[in-house]
């Protein structure tokens, strides 16, 4: 079996511990309170080491990667809105909000069943990346 090759530097890296992968996939899941990002960076630089964290973060990013598009979307139209009328800017920011806080819970449950070395699929997943 071959090891993955680091990208930065050509050395083959070690495959993860079963601990580390789970930890890994904890974090991508943890990522999720702040958008996309987090989850995306895991699957691609520490995914190819461990098995249950490339399949974790993947979920996560499939997950993560929808509202936190809506959410920016939602925060550019409260920062338009705010200067010509301030209502409706509100209720923007209020709306994304409430993605932010949603995207947050969903995030915390998978991580805490991940944490226990339980794979989770997130019942509203649009599954953009396989």
């Amino acid at each position: 079996m071959s090891h993955p090759v680091n990208r930065i530097s050509g050395a083959p890296q070690q495959p993860l511990t079963p601990s580390e992968d789970r930890q890994w996939a904890f974090i991508a899941h943890c990522g999720g309170i702040l958008g996309c990002v987090p989850s995306l960076l895991i699957y691609k630089l520490i995914g190819p080491r461990g098995r249950f964290t490339a399949q974790e973060s993947l979920e996560a990013l499939n997950f993560t990667l929808p509202p936190t598009i809506l959410a920016i979307f939602l925060n550019v139209l409260a920062l338009i809105f705010s200067f010509f009328i301030p209502a409706v800017g509100s209720m923007f920011a209020m709306v994304a909000l409430l993605v932010w806080i949603l995207l947050t819970v969903f995030s915390v449950i998978a991580a805490i069943r991940v944490n226990r070395g339980q794979p989770y699929r997130y019942a509203w997943n649009l599954r953009y990346f396989k």
